[in-house]
């Protein structure tokens, strides 16, 4: 009983602290934004209509990349955007309604990990994501807006630098709100979506357990096939060895056999010509008697 009461409140305790967690890495990423389009707002006066802006970073965000672009609202509406790695639809108007839109486009990086995280899975892209701001709105009071699709038609957000394909690959979206969605991959590289926020792709912590196994198998495949062809190598040099052997010894008695039942003949020299000889040696002959009549 004491068991289950103890194991009970650490339950209550890591939810707890994932609620305290989460709450903080939502303020970060929140004045994260801010500061991003403060730093863009401050650095970028007067911006001219359509054209893209990179927006300078302090050096202790390095390896994050942010840009800006100004949109009218009828050439979004009538044009869509098709800037940095997201190509929004025509038909789409901002909420509540602005003449002039401010878009500011991120990508972490290697700093994604540190604002984001999707429990149980992990990324295999980084995190990249686009905001729209009231751009009649001043420095000091920046007006979060978002884009509304009015057609058909989804926003895509392109993700080059994923060089992996796996059946567990999933986007995920995580929303002004500090809340999270995901889905499937519809088309290589790229995923769907109809509103605005930070965007990535991840796979289960599992999937990578299970690849690390595959590679690990297939290493061990590649070394026992080289082992086993060496092995056969020298068992194939071992074999025509001892069957060289095994003919020249045997060819060696085949002509010992061969010269035991031979007789050896001497030779002769008649004129020019050499001829075998056979030496014999006469039988001397005896009288019958040994004395005569």
């Amino acid at each position: 009983m004491a068991d289950c009461v103890v194991i009970r409140i650490m339950l209550i305790v890591a939810w707890l602290w994932q609620i305290v967690r989460g709450s903080e890495n939502y303020d970060e990423r929140d004045s994260l934004d801010s500061y991003f389009y403060g730093n863009a707002f401050e650095e970028i006066h007067n911006p001219r209509t359509g054209r893209l802006y990179d927006v300078s970073l302090p050096a202790n965000l390095s390896g994050v990349q942010v840009s800006f672009v100004r949109l009218r609202a009828r050439n979004l509406w009538r044009s869509g955007a098709n800037h940095s790695l997201f190509t929004i639809p025509p038909l789409a108007l901002p909420f509540p309604f602005a003449k002039r839109v401010d878009l500011v486009y991120q990508n972490l990086g290697n700093w994604s990990s540190n604002y984001y995280s999707v429990p149980g899975y992990k990324f295999v892209a980084p995190v990249i994501g686009f905001l729209a701001y009231d751009s009649n709105k001043s420095s000091i009071n920046y007006g979060l807006i978002e884009l509304k699709l009015m057609g058909d038609d989804p926003i895509i957000v392109h993700f080059p630098d994923i060089f992996v394909e796996e059946n567990g690959m999933k986007c995920v979206r995580f929303d002004t709100n500090g809340t999270l969605e995901l889905s499937n991959v519809e088309t290589k590289n790229s995923c769907l979506v109809r509103r605005q926020g930070h965007f990535s792709v991840v796979v289960p912590y599992y999937q990578e357990k299970k690849d690390k196994v595959v590679i690990i198998i297939k290493w061990w495949m590649i070394v026992g096939i080289a082992c086993g062809g060496v092995v056969g190598l020298i068992i194939l040099i071992v074999v025509i060895f001892v069957a060289y052997k095994w003919i020249k010894r045997k060819r060696i008695k085949n002509m010992e056999r061969q010269t035991e039942r031979n007789e050896g003949l001497d030779t002769i020299w008649i004129g020019r010509s050499r001829m075998p000889s056979a030496a014999c040696v006469r039988t001397q002959p005896v009288l019958e008697n040994s004395y005569l009549p």
